[in-house]
């Protein structure tokens, strides 16, 4: 709370209090280093307290919607790993959570944790042979949440929530986004990620959805070993997926595993509706074919805390989006953006279209390899030409959306890492071709309530006709501007604050001439002047 208070008093004195006693230009000028030491003071903050903290900066990182990127660039090392519990910690909750002692629940359970997170560590252990016959396997990973770890992130939870009332309430913070609404976003995850259950259920919903091809694994849920604190899975630990020296030297080809990733991650969106939200390189091994097939591999997928839905109305929108890149239709990109719930009503839509329209002109459809070959300067001009449009704009992802392109994000990033001339595009284009052409029976039903949607306006249009041509007749009709709207707000509040200034100077200057000869009130004058000089460098609104 002492950190989050100290940088709303920096961010307000040097964005809002210099600026208007002229000094802006001075405020800038070192914006980007005073960015960049909060990001790390935020760092070594959240290394030290554990808890929520980790998966705040890591949150934090990408939200590329409502930070800058001196910021997100400082987090994205925030690793989620910390000092591991002490064994006997983890051998007390266990034991808790299955009601029986740690060496009857299993056969052996090693010390040494193979990864240590914040809210919980991974343990490797063998099933007891009565349950590893009935399964046909003994060989397990056992994660465990940290004893105490509720109550910490109950704690967490509630600071957050406060600084997030204390951003609602600043108009710098509230016109770009709901602050409220992202710490909500957050806490929802981290709940779902404490509770190892709900876990255990996306493992098996994934698996269902994929029981039938033979390209696509996940490990097997133990139930008789698992609670909600408490997870038991087949150990799957194979190749990892970017070790492309293990890979060579198991005969398996890197760009046809780079091709199948791509493949099975949007077979998850487009198909399933259902996908893996954190497909970083830990979290997927490549598993060498059984039966000798030669060059045959599986990809094994773990860690499904995180989780992404697409459900109709978010499908939809994705068919428009992907409709209007594939044509390279600038306004309609920006139409689906909206419809996606990105835009807010108030975007300046017309530059928004012009920049769009620039960029499918010249990097529509490259790989990641031909834009590695681009000269800098053009990147960096034409960033620099419309990231104040950017900038500016007043959006905010919705949760499922940020989920999808922080998916996209970590697949493309590993599929160039096996093979720096792989395209997305190419990949991508089986499925959004099924998408727009109407396959599935998601679809059929999207297009039957578009083709409702469409008749139900048109049968209202003769009568917003007549009334929009009532209203022209009677001179009712209003043409809204945001921007100018925008800009008279801006006018408005400016006035406002000048008038307080001088009432402030005014007051404080009667007060020192009349302190002299009647020093009570003078000084009476001198205290009033402070309630309009607090409005005139006030970041919030006074209700």
């Amino acid at each position: 709370m002492r950190f989050a208070a100290r940088a709303l008093v920096q961010a307000w004195w040097f964005e809002l209090v210099l600026p208007r006693f002229g000094l802006g230009r001075l405020a800038a000028r070192g914006r980007i280093r005073r960015l960049q030491r909060l990001s790390r003071r935020f760092h070594d903050l959240a290394a030290d307290l554990g808890g929520l903290m980790i998966k705040v900066g890591q949150f934090l990182s990408s939200r590329l919607d409502v930070l800058p990127p001196e910021i997100t660039r400082e987090l994205e090392g925030l690793q989620d790993e910390v000092a591991p519990e002490p064994f006997a910690a983890i051998v007390a909750q266990a034991e808790r959570e299955l009601g029986i002692p740690l060496d009857r629940a299993f056969g052996f359970v090693d010390p040494t944790p193979i990864a240590a997170a914040s809210l919980g560590q991974a343990h490797r252990a063998r099933l007891s042979p009565g349950i590893a016959a009935d399964l046909g396997f003994e060989d397990v990973v056992v994660k465990v949440l940290r004893p105490g770890i509720e109550q910490i992130v109950e704690v967490d939870l509630a600071a957050l929530r406060r600084v997030g009332r204390w951003l609602s309430r600043v108009r710098l913070v509230n016109r770009r986004t709901d602050a409220p609404a992202l710490v909500e976003e957050f806490a929802t995850t981290s709940l779902e990620e404490i509770d190892y259950v709900h876990e255990a259920v996306n493992v098996e919903r994934f698996a269902a959805d994929f029981a039938d091809d033979p390209r696509v694994g996940t490990p097997v849920v133990v139930w008789e070993r698992s609670a909600r604190r408490l997870l038991t899975l087949s150990d799957v630990t194979a190749i990892k997926i970017t070790d492309i020296a293990a890979l060579q030297a198991a005969g398996i080809d890197p760009n046809a595993v780079a091709a199948e990733l791509a493949r099975a991650t949007f077979e998850q969106i487009f198909v399933a509706g259902f996908f893996h939200a954190d497909p970083h390189p830990g979290n997927i091994f490549v598993t060498p074919a059984a039966g000798g097939d030669p060059g045959g591999f599986a990809l094994t997928f773990i860690d499904f805390g995180m989780m992404g839905e697409i459900d109709d109305e978010l499908r939809d929108g994705l068919r428009q989006f992907i409709f209007a890149v594939a044509a390279r239709d600038a306004r309609g990109w920006v139409a689906a953006t909206q419809r996606l719930g990105v835009l807010l009503p108030s975007a300046d839509t017309v530059e928004l279209e012009r920049a769009i329209s620039a960029l499918f002109d010249r990097f529509g459809g490259m790989g990641v390899a031909e834009l590695t070959r681009i000269d800098p300067r053009e990147l960096e001009a034409f960033a620099r030409q419309f990231s104040e449009v950017i900038r500016t704009l007043p959006f905010q992802l919705p949760e499922s959306f940020l989920l999808l392109i922080r998916t996209i994000s970590l697949i493309s990033g590993v599929t160039s890492a096996l093979n720096r001339d792989f395209n997305m595009w190419d990949a991508v284009d089986p499925f959004a071709r099924t998408l727009l052409n109407g396959g599935g029976a998601s679809t059929a039903r999207s297009l039957g309530r578009e083709a409702v949607s469409i008749l139900s306006a048109l049968a209202r249009l003769p009568q917003r006709v007549d009334a929009l041509a009532t209203r022209l007749d009677r001179g009712e009709l209003a043409v809204r501007s945001p921007e100018v709207e925008q800009r008279l707000r801006v006018i408005d509040a400016s006035v406002r604050r000048t008038t307080s200034a001088i009432l402030a100077a005014g007051l404080l200057i009667a007060g020192a001439i009349l302190r002299p000869g009647d020093e009570v009130l003078g000084t009476v004058l001198v205290i009033a002047a402070a309630l309009p000089a607090l409005h005139a460098v006030a970041p919030w609104r006074l209700r």
